[in-house]
């Protein structure tokens, strides 16, 4: 029997902490800290709803980060 996969663990880091910053410092600073993909998403973009892990996405409005999530 095969092994069942294990998934590659988040950043324990708050999403939170990146609303009202500048898009392209917060997406830097997203990477350091561990996030394996970024998404910058304008107001209102349509997406797709799966949950990845390792993902942070941004809603950037006016150059900053207006909301910040998971997946």
């Amino acid at each position: 029997m095969s092994p069942i996969p294990t998934p590659p663990a988040e950043p324990q880091d708050s999403p939170d902490g990146y609303v009202g910053l500048e898009a392209q410092r917060a997406e830097r600073l997203a990477r350091e800290r561990g996030w394996s993909k970024v998404r910058s998403l304008s107001p209102g973009a349509i997406i797709t709803m799966e949950y990845r892990v390792g993902r942070l996405n941004f809603e950037v409005k006016d150059g900053h980060v207006a909301r910040a999530w998971k997946g």
